[in-house]
């Protein structure tokens, strides 16, 4: 099965040692997102998590698919506390972004993200017709 490796530069930079999304098939997996680089780092948790689900969603879109392509996500926090306090809003951004076609989420919280000012990174898998 061919292998298409991409780094989405423009959208959501990656490191020197991995791809941003590979497409194996018609799967495609992202690799973790988060609001490194933009304003939103070091805000709010909720400002955090739209500009990472835009990022995910804009991949997705980048190799021909739609929100509704996106079948597992996992989402890494570093306070569900946080996480949960923030329920009402993270559902409506859930709810604007997948417009009900939601796919499953685990929900993980660790102890730090790479850099100080983040507190969410969402990683996915797609499946592109």
């Amino acid at each position: 099965m061919e292998k298409i490796r991409r780094n989405h530069p423009d959208i959501a930079p990656s490191g020197p040692t991995f791809s941003r999304a590979v497409r194996a098939g018609n799967l495609l997996f992202v690799a973790g997102c988060t609001a490194r680089g933009t304003d939103a780092q070091g805000k709010g948790l909720m400002e955090q998590l739209r500009v990472t689900l835009d990022r995910i969603i804009r991949i997705v879109a980048a190799e021909g698919g739609n929100p509704g392509d996106i079948v597992k996500i996992t989402t890494f926090v570093t306070s569900v506390p946080d996480w949960n306090a923030h329920n009402d809003e993270n559902q409506a951004l859930f709810k604007e972004f997948f417009q009900g076609e939601y796919p499953a989420n685990t929900l993980v919280e660790i102890g730090a993200l790479a850099e100080p000012g983040l507190d969410v990174e969402i990683e996915a898998i797609a499946e592109l017709g």
